[in-house]
């Protein structure tokens, strides 16, 4: 598999899962179920994980396959692996808020160099070029033709003035005394990895999560900002964030513009 290879098909495949989750969305009910670790699951998480998992599977076969909605792929091990979260933002899905993202990278070494980060709803697509360099499309976003693409870079942060944004559904007292710690001069929340995407294009310089996360929440986001010139750390010591972690559990993070001015935690 080559970076050539790989890019048109993720790029596709989000899309084609895009279209199955707004098919979904747009209708007049749809069920929620509840997972074994209480999160929801919905008749949309499914379909879209049935199309990219077979998808990256007959385009790949020999690659190691993790996806969220799998659970038997979850006692796999590698550092080299696609990753799947085919509808990151379930609750705001569900009260069609429409911050939720189809997310496909994958993780070299331990480390997410490509990926795709798609917000059907928002109709904005972020993803990494076969060179490494993340771009948003924008247009008609066709599965077929690829529309204007825009390449993406982190912000000159100013440390007098910082955009941050933090979790639309999961910010705490926790995550709110940590960013007092900077000087801020905006303070946004966003759903699913679109927060990456935003500190990727500029729009925020900062996101620190102190919370529960998976590597499928954060590895399309993470390399899509790496590519922007950006950086994932963790937050008890700032070295990188790694992935193939046991069970695939993320620890506290932060990702960042890197002229940001990191404060302890």
């Amino acid at each position: 598999m080559t970076y050539d290879d790989l890019i048109p098909v993720i790029r596709t495949l989000a899309l084609e899962a895009g279209d199955k989750i707004m098919e979904i969305y747009d209708s007049a009910d749809f069920g929620v179920k509840v997972k074994s670790d209480d999160s929801p699951v919905t008749a949309a998480d499914e379909a879209a994980d049935a199309l990219i998992s077979d998808g990256l599977r007959a385009a790949f076969p020999d690659v190691m396959l993790v996806t969220e909605e799998q659970a038997e792929s979850h006692s796999t091990t590698g550092d080299t692996f696609l990753i799947v979260d085919p509808l990151d933002g379930t609750k705001e899905f569900i009260h069609r808020r429409g911050d939720f993202t189809v997310n496909i990278a994958l993780v070299e070494n331990g480390v997410p160099t490509r990926g795709v980060v798609y917000a059907p709803a928002k109709n904005r697509m972020f993803y990494t070029q076969a060179d490494g360099q993340s771009v948003e499309e924008t247009g008609a976003l066709d599965k077929n033709t690829v529309g204007e693409i825009t390449p993406i870079s982190v912000s000159d942060a100013d440390n007098a003035a910082l955009l941050v944004v933090a979790s639309k559904s999961h910010r705490d007292q926790a995550t709110d005394d940590y960013i007092n710690k900077y000087n801020v001069k905006d303070s946004k929340s966003a759903g699913s990895s679109l927060k990456f995407c935003l500190i990727a294009t500029g729009e925020a310089d900062l996101y620190p999560r102190v919370g529960r996360t998976m590597e499928w929440d954060t590895a399309a986001g993470h390399a899509v900002l790496t590519g922007a010139g950006g950086q994932v750390v963790r937050f008890d010591d700032h070295s990188p964030l790694k992935y193939g972690k046991d069970g695939y559990a993320n620890p506290f993070f932060i990702a960042l513009a890197p002229g940001v001015d990191l404060k302890e935690a």
